[in-house]
């Protein structure tokens, strides 16, 4: 089987650059109890993409600067990263300066981007790392067009490409407004006087903050001035502020992975109604059909039909295997098996080659055999189902008592007939059978019969005389004694529907 591949080819770690992420604000404007950089996009937490794009920049180092819910957002991320606390936000150059003890012996080049940027591209930080290393500078920072920069720091630049300084949006003149040439807020500054610089920054601002722009000019005064490098696609530096642009990024994002899955041989039938998270691969000669999410840590094989309407979540899929309108998560699906339509297949099931799952089947915790057949209206939970085996309509295994889970093991080429009832811990034997609405409370030997139901009794002219005195009751007229049944007949007329009286 052959998949595409996780992500772009990286570079080796150059122990000469560190990464500094900004992540402390609180972003009021996503009107969310998750902070910002835990937000969900395709698979990964907001900041977790920026991490990613810096390691496969090549970025020796990566600190994260973190304040609002500090604990929870560290939590989220993950320890492969190291941390610096801003206690109190006081803007972005505050927050920069926050790194400065993890620093002190560091003297490379550092790359300080903002913890909202998802779709940045290692190639692109790679390439403002190189710029800033070239000549007698400070640094470089990332500029983008946009036909609308509002709410982003406008670039104004001399003809050389260096940049003079950086207005933020609210702080900027009409004049300057119009420029369109806006700050993505990504920077590779040399480490040597980065902090002097930042230490003598001001607040004298609409915010009353510490700006990290602010050192822009501070740069081009002393002589050392940053230089711009345009980025081709603005949509690449786009962050994130409000649920509206959170939606946007994640759209592109969805587009970048659908696209690279299409270039390496998967059919995409409507990538504007596909979901794809970034870590799933996909075989090639494979079709994802309309409405269909692959999400989490998902691996599908080659010449599989999944979708449409399918959710496949953590999973690993083997080659030739059909899902529709499913749900299917945490486990495994081997080859030639076909799932669906309606299936729900909850954690923990191992469904190997060549099984079928059909409509309105629900597995969890249960390893279905190869070949094994579950066609309809089956529930079969913490079940051992061996190679072969047949089961019924209406099926289901009864695990629960109320305390504690049992387990159900059906052995090889067993039938089990439709409506069975398997009440846990019990055990089916090779080869063996239970007939159609039998409760299994023991165990079955192999290539034995179980029959666990009441006998069958007709009473001939029964349900004539039923509807009969029924008809009477309702009219509160007498019954005729040619026309009375036995008592226990009675009994069950004015019960009315509750079915033959017994022996």
């Amino acid at each position: 089987m052959q998949h595409t591949p996780e992500s772009p080819d990286s570079t080796e770690t150059n122990p000469g650059s560190c990464a500094v992420i900004l992540a402390a604000g609180k972003s009021t404007r996503m009107r969310s109890d998750l902070p910002k950089p835990l937000h969900p996009v395709c698979g990964l937490p907001l900041t977790a993409h920026v991490i990613r794009a810096c390691r496969e920049a090549g970025v020796g180092r990566v600190i994260v600067v973190v304040g609002h819910e500090a604990a929870r957002v560290r939590a989220g991320l993950g320890d492969e990263v190291e941390y610096v606390l801003q206690a109190e936000q006081l803007g972005s150059g505050h927050a920069a300066m926050c790194a400065e003890e993890a620093l002190r012996d560091f003297s490379g080049s550092v790359l300080i981007v903002a913890g909202d940027v998802p779709l940045v591209k290692p190639e692109t930080l790679r390439r403002l790392i190189a710029a800033a290393a070239q000549g007698d500078r400070s640094g470089a920072m990332l500029t983008a067009w946009l036909k609308d920069p509002t709410g982003y720091g406008r670039v104004i630049c001399d003809d050389r490409g260096n940049v003079l300084r950086i207005v933020e949006h609210r702080d900027a003149s009409p004049e300057e407004r119009a420029i369109k040439v806006w700050n993505p807020s990504i920077y590779c500054l040399k480490a040597a006087g980065l902090f002097e610089m930042l230490h003598r920054i001001g607040s004298d601002n609409a915010q009353g903050e510490l700006y990290l722009t602010d050192v822009v000019g501070l740069a081009s005064a002393a002589g050392r001035p940053i230089a711009a490098v345009p980025v081709e696609d603005a949509r690449e530096v786009l962050g994130v502020n409000t649920r509206v642009e959170l939606a946007e990024v994640a759209r592109h994002m969805r587009m970048r992975v659908l696209e690279r899955l299409m270039l390496a041989g998967v059919t995409v039938v409507d990538p504007a109604a596909t979901y794809v998270d970034v870590d799933v691969e996909v075989g090639r000669d494979t079709v994802i059909e309309p409405q269909t999410h692959l999400l989490g840590d998902t691996t599908v094989g080659e010449r599989c039909t999944i979708g449409p309407m399918a959710v496949v979540q953590n999973m690993r899929v083997g080659d030739d295997t059909t899902v529709v309108q499913s749900r299917v998560c945490d486990g495994a699906i081997g080859s030639r098996v076909r799932i669906g339509p309606f299936a729900n297949i909850r954690p923990g099931c191992v469904i190997r080659d060549g099984a079928k799952i059909g409509d309105f089947v629900e597995l969890k915790n249960a390893d279905i055999g190869e070949g094994v057949a579950a066609s309809h209206l089956s529930y079969i939970g913490d079940a051992d189902v061996g190679p072969g085996t047949n089961v019924g309509a209406g099926t289901i295994t009864c695990n629960y008592d109320g305390y504690h889970k049992h387990r159900t093991v059906i052995g090889a080429r067993a039938f089990i007939g439709s409506h069975t009832t398997l009440v846990a811990p019990v055990r089916v034997g090779d080869g063996a059978m239970t007939a159609a609405g039998t409760v299994v409370t023991e165990d079955v030997e192999p290539d034995s019969m179980a029959i666990a139901r009441a006998r069958q009794t007709n009473r001939e002219g029964w349900a004539a005389r039923w509807r009969a005195a029924h008809e009477r009751h309702r009219e509160n007229a007498p019954v005729p004694a040619s026309e009375r049944g036995s008592r226990a007949e009675d009994a069950s007329v004015n019960g009315a529907t509750q079915g033959s009286a017994q022996e």
